[in-house]
Parts: structure tokens; sequence; C-alpha cells
């Protein structure tokens, strides 16, 4: 039985996220139909590149307008994190809307370079069924040149020169910034966590 349908939003870790799923014992689908989507008892929402491209492809599809309205687990990775707030400065892209707020693109400094690539520790913000078995300080890995400022929906963060949300959750819709299918045992155990969410 499938556990999860990956939304194929066209980038590069689709393989490793469906990978990363079949070792924790779920079967996952990799699609971009509606109904397959709809139906689904969980949705992974991947993205890589930018944000306008992802909402263009997403408005083609219908998803768009689906995403919003879903009653399962969703959770967003990376730019399909993003893509569930209102709108992303990269573009002036109108995003979802499902979570309030607008990404923002990090502040290059010296020794701070953009894009955020590489591991960095999380720091929880409130206790969430997603963090469970995660130890305060756990690496996880990033790759990203646009982040959400911490508010009322994060649930952990990370200091990358300034606070920006890592882990956000209201209701039924998650997302991680970082890349769970690269991020080891810490990874690993959050997309468990997502998998046993119904």
């Amino acid at each position: 039985m499938t556990a999860a349908v990956i939304i194929d939003s066209g980038g590069a870790n689709l393989a490793s996220l469906q990978f990363a799923l079949a070792r924790l014992g779920a079967e996952a689908v990799v699609s971009c139909d509606a109904a397959t989507i709809a139906a689904a008892p969980r949705i992974l929402l991947p993205g890589v590149g930018s944000a306008t491209d992802a909402m263009q492809r997403l408005h083609r599809r219908g998803l768009a307008q689906l995403l919003p309205a879903l009653r399962q687990p969703v959770l967003g990775i990376c730019l399909g994190m993003q893509l569930l707030f209102e709108r992303s400065a990269e573009g002036t892209t109108e995003c979802l809307g499902i979570l309030p707020g607008t990404v923002r693109r990090l502040e290059a400094a010296r020794g701070r370079p953009v894009p955020h690539m590489g591991w960095n520790q999380l720091t929880r913000t409130r206790e969430d069924p997603l963090l469970a078995g995660i130890q305060p300080g756990e690496y996880f890995y990033f790759v990203h040149s646009y982040a959400v400022p911490a508010s009322a929906v994060t649930v952990a963060e990370v200091q990358y020169g300034e606070t920006v949300s890592a882990v956000v959750r209201r209701g039924n819709f998650c997302g991680a910034q970082f890349h769970p299918e690269r991020s080891a045992s810490a990874g690993a155990r959050l997309l468990a966590n997502f998998l046993g969410m119904s």
C-alpha cells in the first residue's frame, strides 16, 4: 500500500527522497496527477530551483488550487516549504498562501555565503510530534538562498546571520527548510515521524 505521494516538482532530489522513505519501509510514488495526490494518505512537496518556476508548474497542473484544500498530512521540503507561505521575494512570487509570511533572500556576509549550504544545528522553539526523538542541537543539511523569518508557525529555527525557520507546522501542513533525505539519522527520524502522522 502506498504510504505517501511525492509531488513531481521536477527536482533532482525526487529519487533520493523516495529511497529515504523506502529505507523506512514506506512505499512512495512520484506523481503530478491531482486525483492521485488528493487520494494519498500523506503528501510530500519537495522543491529545488526558483519559486516562480515552481509555482508556474503547480498552476499548470491544477495543484496550486488543490494543495491548500488538503486535509491529510503535507510536508514541504526546502523550496517546497517556502511555497506553503503567502509570497516569496524571489521574483515577488505569490505562493500557496497556506501559512502566513513572506520568504526573503538571505543576506550574505564575510564567512557566511549565500546559498546557506551545509550542516547546521536546529533550536527547537516548541514541542511537536514531527520532532519526536530528535535531540536538541541535532545537525541537518541545508541548501538554500531564501528563508522564512521565525514566526508563530515555527517549530524549530536555525541561525545563519539571522534567525530563520527550519521546521514549521500549522495543522496538517508541515515544512522543513533542510533536506531530511540528506540529513542522516536525524533526517530519517523526522521522515519517520511524518509517516506516523494521520
